[in-house]
C-alpha cells in the first residue's frame, strides 16, 4: 500500500510589481508588498499536513515517481502542473513561452502552454492574446522598439467564468480587474519582450526566436454545466488539450469520485474558488481546504469523497490520457 495521502499545500506568495496589497476576496488577509501570485503546487511548493509536511513537491516526485503523479505524464519524476492563483492590478509584461520543441532546442525539460480560468472579474477587464490577424514577427519587433507593441495584440474583454487556451508561441499580457486561476505545463520559462518602460530586463532575442504569428490560443468554446447524480451537484469541463484537463465543480453535497476506469492514472489537483470542504479516504485522515487553496491527490488514490460545508466550488485538473488534441477556441 502506497505511503501517500491526499495533500493539503501552502500556498507560496510571490511578490510582483504589478500585484496588489489585498487579494481578497481569495485570502483574507492584506500583505507589506505588491502580490502578483499564489503558487499552489509549484516544484517548490510544500506540504502542509500529515507525515510529509515541510516537504516540496519535486522532492515528492523524485521519490513517488508513477504513485504521485500517475501513468499519463511523460515525466515520472517530474511533478506536471503548475497550478496558481494571479492578482493583476495593473497589465502585466507582454511575453512569450515557448512550446516543446523550442524549450528542449534550450535545454529545458518542456515548454508552456497554460490555461487561464476568470475566477472575478471587474467591469472592463481584458486580457491580450496572439497578435493581430496579419501581423509578422518583424512587425512585432518594430513595435517594440517603437513602445506600441500592445497595439498589435488581439484585446479580448473576459468575464467570470471564462476559460482562456494560451498556447504555448503567444504573445500575451492580462490586464488589470480580474483574478485568473492558471493551470500550466510545469515550467517557467518567460521571456519578457515589452514592459511599459518598467526597469525590468527584456529577453528579446530568445523571445521573439519562440513567437508564432498564428496560434490557436483564445477563449474556450465550453460546454454546458452537468447535473451530477439526484442532489443538485453540476460539473461543467473547462478545456482538455494534450497537457491538461480542468472541470469545475459546484458541490452542495457530498460527492464520490471513482477514477479506477480511467485508462492512464494521473495525480488529480483540487483548486477551491469558493466555499470550504473535506476531502476524504478509506485509509486517510480527512482534510479540510477552503477557498484559496490545494490538494494535491496521489494517483494512487483512485477513490475519494468531497463533502462540502454547505457548498464548495473548486477546479479539478489533471493530466489527460494520450489522443487529445487542443481545444476549439475563438478571438471573439
Amino acid at each position: 500500500m502506497s505511503e501517500l495521502y491526499p495533500l493539503l499545500m501552502r500556498p507560496l506568495f510571490d511578490p510582483r510589481p504589478w500585484g496588489t496589497y489585498d487579494l481578497a476576496p481569495i485570502y483574507d488577509q492584506r500583505f507589506q508588498e505588491k502580490i502578483g501570485e499564489s503558487w499552489l503546487t509549484g516544484n517548490n511548493c510544500k506540504v502542509q499536513n500529515g507525515v510529509l509536511a515541510g516537504t516540496s513537491l519535486s522532492e515528492l516526485a523524485v521519490r513517488y515517481k508513477r504513485e504521485l503523479v500517475g501513468d499519463a505524464p511523460t515525466d515520472a519524476d517530474l511533478f506536471p502542473l503548475l497550478a496558481k492563483f494571479l492578482f493583476p492590478h495593473e497589465k502585466l509584461s507582454v511575453q512569450v513561452h515557448p512550446d516543446d520543441d523550442a524549450a528542449r532546442a534550450i535545454g529545458q525539460p518542456c515548454g508552456k502552454t497554460e490555461c487561464w480560468y476568470v475566477a472575478h472579474a471587474e467591469a472592463g477587464a481584458e486580457i491580450g492574446l496572439g497578435l493581430k490577424d496579419g501581423v509578422t514577427r518583424e512587425q512585432f519587433a518594430r513595435s517594440i522598439q517603437d513602445n506600441r507593441a500592445e497595439d498589435l495584440l488581439n484585446w479580448i474583454d473576459v468575464k467570470a467564468g471564462d476559460m482562456i487556451y494560451v498556447a504555448g508561441g503567444t504573445v500575451h499580457t492580462l490586464g488589470p480587474g480580474s483574478i485568473i486561476v492558471e493551470t500550466q505545463q510545469q515550467s517557467d520559462t518567460t521571456f519578457r519582450l515589452y514592459d511599459y518602460g518598467r526597469p525590468r530586463e527584456l529577453h528579446l532575442q530568445d523571445g521573439l526566436r519562440v513567437i508564432k504569428e498564428k496560434v490557436t490560443s483564445g477563449k474556450v468554446n465550453m460546454k454546458p454545466w452537468q447535473q451530477i447524480g439526484e442532489n443538485g451537484n453540476r460539473l461543467q469541463p473547462l478545456v482538455t488539450s494534450l497537457y491538461f484537463s480542468v472541470e469545475r465543480f459546484d458541490l452542495e453535497e457530498a460527492q464520490e469520485f471513482d477514477l479506477r476506469s480511467v485508462e492512464k492514472s494521473s495525480v488529480q489537483i483540487l483548486v477551491a474558488t469558493d466555499g470550504q470542504a473535506f476531502l476524504e479516504t478509506p485509509s486517510s485522515e480527512p482534510v479540510k481546504f477552503s477557498k484559496g487553496q490545494a490538494i494535491v491527490v496521489p494517483a494512487s488514490i483512485q477513490k475519494f469523497t468531497i463533502r462540502p460545508e454547505r457548498c464548495v466550488q473548486f477546479l479539478k485538473s489533471y493530466v489527460p490520457g494520450a489522443g487529445n488534441s487542443e481545444p476549439e477556441t475563438s478571438l471573439g
